[in-house]
Order: structure tokens, then sequence, then C-alpha cells
């Protein structure tokens, strides 16, 4: 095995690199391509088939060896939450409407790359000593914000950014000691661990990786993906909203879903997917067997490509395993590296152990 592989539990220099050339990327959902040619880029000289299908979907083989194969999906998905442009005022500044489920709150004042030349702007508000004290207390809506590009007029506006056009938080990647910072941790903590799984496949199963698009809206990608496919079983690599801050009444927060530094996230269920119990079992008893830092994800909110996954055909065996982030879905978000090489470790050394066997085993 390589010396730079992740599974030797130390990131690598080359580690860090993936991660900011993904972070950094634009990929708000339906306009994936700079993730996909990443994508591209680190794995096709590993792959024994690769194609990208009609929606978007980098779909992409590992042959394992043995006899009686499970053929075994493993998704992670290329968009992230973003702006949609939809026009201009008459000053040139442009309207836009949210792609997937971000909190009007984050938007005031954030700088943003624009369309896919990745134009500087700002999304604009009146300054606080010049709002009104009714403005000071109105809620925030995105529909009352604008993306200033630093242009006069409508027309040129519109030149410069058509309608259809996407905008990103310009968020530079950083490493911060044992945590990194980003926008899109959501999900390209994902992409980048199936881009190690794909380099140095598991053992003993037919991989099936599958790089989806429009996750943040709906699950569209993966389930075109799944129908493609046909797994077996499918494993999806996704980042988690963690919620292991301290109350705004300073009282202690009993109620947090996972905690960084805590290791990979198994989830039971979620609003979407009630995990199949074989899988979670086999992912804890792995972890425990392999002393791999791993905690379950309480049950709740939120969902994950499984959603759509899993009821593709008659139904397929799924389960996520996820990263926590802390701020998912604004401008910057919050990871642990190690909670990531416990993520790309617990994915390699499961799936090296799913047999047909494991789904064979009673459901009772």
């Amino acid at each position: 095995m390589a010396s730079s592989s992740v599974l030797s539990m130390k990131a690598t220099r080359g580690h860090l690199t993936l991660l900011r050339r993904l972070s950094e990327a634009a990929g708000v959902s339906g306009d994936e391509g700079a993730v996909r040619q990443i994508v591209r880029e680190e794995i096709e000289a590993f792959t024994d088939h690769l194609e990208v299908d009609a929606l978007g979907n980098v779909l992409a083989l590992r042959q394992g060896t043995g006899r009686n194969r499970l053929r075994v999906m493993v998704a992670a998905h290329m968009d992230e939450v973003g702006l949609m442009i939809i026009g201009a005022d008459g000053e040139g500044l442009l309207f836009f409407e949210t792609v997937g489920g971000i909190d009007p709150r984050q938007l005031p004042g954030k700088p943003v790359w624009v369309g896919r030349g990745r134009r500087p702007g700002v999304i604009g508000i009146p300054p606080v000593h010049r709002a009104s004290d009714r403005e000071l207390g109105a809620a925030v809506e995105a529909d009352s914000l604008r993306i200033d590009i630093g242009v006069d007029t409508r027309e040129e506006a519109l030149e410069l950014v058509p309608p259809g056009e996407r905008a990103v938080f310009a968020t530079p990647f950083a490493s911060l000691g044992p945590t990194i910072r980003g926008k899109a941790l959501d999900d390209r903590l994902g992409v980048a661990t199936l881009i190690e799984l794909v380099r140095e496949p598991p053992a003993g199963i037919d991989l099936l990786a599958a790089f989806t698009v429009q996750e943040e809206i709906g699950a569209r990608g993966a389930r075109a993906a799944a129908h493609r496919l046909e797994p077996d079983a499918a494993l999806i690599l996704d980042a988690t909203p963690s919620n292991d801050l301290p109350t705004w009444d300073g009282e202690e927060n009993a109620a947090f879903n996972t905690r960084l530094g805590s290791g990979a996230t198994v989830y039971v269920a979620d609003r979407g997917t009630i995990s199949d119990r074989r899988l979670i079992e086999l992912l804890v008893g792995t972890a425990e067997a392999e002393g791999i830092p791993h905690q379950l994800r309480q049950p709740g909110g939120g969902s994950t490509d499984a959603s759509a996954i899993h009821l593709v055909g008659a139904g397929i065996p799924s389960i996520s395993l996820s990263v926590p982030v802390r701020y998912a879905h604004t401008a910057a978000s919050l990871a642990s590296l190690a909670d990531w090489r416990s993520s790309v470790r617990l994915a390699h050394a499961a799936l090296s152990h799913l047999r047909p066997a494991v789904l064979r085993r009673s459901r009772v």
C-alpha cells in the first residue's frame, strides 16, 4: 500500500491540497462541472470503467477479486448550497435565489464568487449606522438582498453574469492545526474519501463509486445513479452538521447529535432513511474491532443520498457514514482532520468485511 495513504492515519500535504481544491471549487447544485473535473483527474487512471451519466454523475467501477462479490455503491455528492442569479436592477445589482438550505441570516456582507469566471462580488445590505430601527429589527430575507459586482447598469451586469449563473461563498480553505476550515465541506469531505477508496479499493467487492449531483435539492442524481448501477448495498459518504456548541443560555448542551473530534459518524436514522441494521452492526463492529474512533449520529432531521438510493428498484440496503462539521451550509465550516481520517479508515475496513453473508442475516 502506498506510504501516502490516508489509511496510515496521517493527512499528508497531498491530501490537504486535494481538500483545498475540492473546497474552493464552485459546484452549486446543477452546475457541478468544476468539481466533476477534479474528480475525473484524480480517479481516471485507477478505474476499470468510468462514465458521466445524463445528469452529470461521475460513475466509476473498481472490480474486486474473489468469488461471489457484492456490488456495492459508495456515493458522495459533489454539489453544494449556493445562489442562482435571476436578474439585475437598474443600478447593476444582481437579484438571486438560494439553492439548497441556506439561512438568509448568513448572507449579508458575505463575499462571493459569481459565475464560471468567478467574478468577485459582495452580498450587500445597508450599513448599520444608515439603517432605520425598523430595518434593524426586521428578519433578513434573501429577496431583499443583492449581489454587488461593481458595475453601474443592468445591461453591464447581465452581460457579465447572465441569469442562471451560480454564486458561491468566496471562502479560502485553511488548515487550522487539527481542524480545517472551508466552504462546501458538506460534502467535499465525502468526495475526498471516495477518491481515496477508488485509488485504494477494499478487497472482495466490486466498488461502484458514484460522485453524485443535486443532492442538496432532493438527492436527484443519486436516484438516477442507483438505477444505473443496480447495487446489492450502498454506503453513502457525507458530512453531518454537528450540534456540539454551548447553548445560548449557558446551560449544558445535552442535545448534541455529533461532536467534532469524536470520530466518524455512523447513521442510525435521519429524516429520509432508517439505516439497515445489518450495516449498522457491520460498521460499529468493525470500528470497535479495529480501534477506529467513531460515534453514532443521534436520529433526527436532515438526510443524505441514502434517502433516494434505498428506495430504488426492489430496495437497496443502505447506510450513511459522515464527518461531523460545524456551521454547515454557511460561508465557512469547520471539521476535524482526525474525524475525516477515521471515516476513510472505517469505510475501507467495513467494505473489506462486507460479504453476501452479511446481507443474508435475519432482520429479527
